[in-house]
């Protein structure tokens, strides 16, 4: 298996003919969703970044794509063109089925939550997110996490936007994941608590994962204050650097 972090939430998994793009932002710098705070945060056009240089030799290459959630900062308008012009075969949540086919995505499968289905020759599951602390977390709508396993591969739990839940604890303690994802950039609004894991939150992540860390969701969108450097110096701190991978843009890893 080997997992392209692109930008942001947006990864790629190329596993053996089949590569699955994941929450795909595809935007160029500013041109996907107007700032997300203007107050507590520098306001600022979202993406805040570019793709990196060889981000679309990879996505070209998509076959199938997987969506967590509908905010634009995991599926934006170039991204939605992209998908439609190749009619790419989308999984989504459920619940997001009636909204999806509204913009005319090829909805190949739907998730239930903690219910399997066929994924590529394996399986997929859907995991709850809760997408922040108190009372936000109603308004951010619905997310879904994934536990995916695929034939000859690591399982892969790809938790989205949330907090640290007792749904999440269930995943890491029992399911056992090989590859756990996290998105670490603990974003807020203006108002209201922070929309993902604080930090110390995130530790509590990584170490009750029982084996590697995929750190996302960092330095792309304005709100997200949590830098790569600030994890990695608390990570090292911890002893749980090892276990963590934090990939720059375009950065490809292989398992």
């Amino acid at each position: 298996m080997r997992i392209h972090h692109i930008r942001n939430a947006t990864m790629v998994i190329e596993t053996g003919d089949k590569v699955i793009l994941i929450d795909p932002m595809l935007g160029k710098k500013g041109a996907s969703a107007p700032p997300f705070s203007v107050i507590r945060f520098k306001a600022r056009r979202n993406p805040i970044l570019n793709l990196p240089d060889n981000a679309m030799d990879v996505i070209n290459k998509t076959t199938h794509c997987l969506i967590t959630h509908l905010h634009p900062d995991h599926l934006d308008s170039t991204a939605i063109e992209f998908l439609k012009s190749r009619n790419i075969p989308v999984t989504c949540s459920i619940r997001d089925d009636k909204t999806l086919r509204k913009t005319g995505l090829n909805i190949e499968k739907t998730v239930e939550y903690w219910k399997k289905t066929d994924f590529q020759g394996g399986t997929i599951e859907g995991i709850p997110a809760r997408h922040g602390y108190g009372f936000v977390a109603k308004p951010m709508g619905n997310v879904m996490g994934y536990y995916i396993e695929l034939p000859d591969e690591k399982t892969l739990y790809l938790s989205s936007d949330t907090i640290y839940t007792d749904d999440v604890d269930k995943v890491l303690k029992s399911y056992k994941p090989d590859i756990s994802v996290v998105a670490c950039g603990s974003a807020q609004l203006d108002i209201f608590k922070p929309l993902l894991m604080t930090v110390e939150d995130i530790i509590r992540f990584v170490k009750n994962a029982p084996a590697e860390v995929i750190a996302n969701h960092l330095e792309a969108v304005n709100h997200c204050p949590t830098t790569r450097e600030g994890l990695r110096a608390e990570l090292e701190a911890l002893g749980l650097a090892e276990k963590t991978y934090i990939p720059e843009d375009g950065e490809m890893i292989t398992f």
